[in-house]
């Protein structure tokens, strides 16, 4: 029977590591093609990169592709939409789930049913038009942190839930309003949904490619990911400078990842058994 279990584990640890290998292959055909020449990397193979390597590409694609000004933007795009988002999440999430009314309930899934509802680009645009928030950061701002609510606010729903009300009931005893309530006694206990959720928007906002598309009409307030699109139409050929850009513009949302996936797993997991 052990032996039978040890095989059988084999077995898995054997296809997970295809599996693994299978999804690694794109970013290592990324990430040695921009280590070649032009000349080279124009087979796109997985062939190692021969020396020296021409670090010149990174240079190139960070001058000619303005990848620092788009990386500020794509920074400050997404750390307003995490801070935002998450501070209306947590919020809405504490009183949607202390104060269970029926208004609140139905609420709630009006709220979280916008993970499903598509995205109106038409209705958006007039919106957007009538507040005088198109091309702004503020507009895209707020564009992301809308996108990413429902989920978050579903998210730390769940973990809200899972807070004992006796700790509320024991701070309103002692004298806490409703505020203080929040930011001293639930808000610290949230940490584990709130580093999911903080770690979610920003890769999900840093990630996002067609709503800059439509409501940034200038180049010099594009994120990064506008950037790649706006760099291949001017270098398709030169796929060294192609995959030096795709490499740098992913390293940030690769370290975010590698960083914070412990959080990601536990925030999950936590929410996800009571709700």
């Amino acid at each position: 029977m052990k032996a039978k279990k040890t095989v059988r584990a084999i077995i898995c640890n054997i296809i997970a590591w295809l599996f693994s290998a299978i999804c690694l292959i794109p970013l290592l055909l990324i990430l040695f093609n921009s280590l070649k020449d032009k000349k080279a990397a124009a087979s796109m193979d997985l062939k190692l990169p021969a020396l020296p390597i021409p670090w010149e590409n990174f240079i190139t694609v960070i001058e000619k592709g303005k990848l620092m000004t788009s990386f500020c933007n794509s920074l400050i795009y997404s750390a307003g939409a995490v801070i935002l988002c998450v501070l209306l999440a947590a919020l809405a999430a504490f009183v949607l789930s202390r104060n269970r009314t029926k208004l609140n309930d139905f609420l709630y899934m009006f709220l979280v049913l916008g993970i499903t509802l598509p995205i109106n680009y038409v209705a958006l645009t007039k919106v957007l038009q009538f507040l005088h928030l198109n091309n702004t950061a503020l507009g895209i701002i707020l564009l992301y942190t809308a996108m990413q609510l429902p989920f978050m606010t579903f998210l730390i729903h769940g973990f809200v839930a899972k807070v004992p009300v006796e700790l509320d009931e024991a701070a309103v005893i002692d004298g806490c309003g409703p505020y203080r309530l929040f930011i001293f006694v639930t808000f610290p206990m949230l940490k584990p949904a709130v580093a999911t959720a903080t770690i979610l928007t920003f890769l999900n906002t840093w990630n996002e490619f067609v709503s800059p598309l439509y409501f940034l009409n200038k180049s010099e307030k594009w994120p990064m990911t506008l950037s790649v699109y706006n760099f291949f139409g001017m270098y398709f050929k030169d796929w060294n400078l192609v995959c030096a850009d795709i490499l740098l513009t992913s390293l940030p949302v690769l370290l975010v990842y590698l960083l914070g996936q412990k959080y990601i797993v536990s925030g999950m997991t936590a929410g996800a058994v009571k709700g």
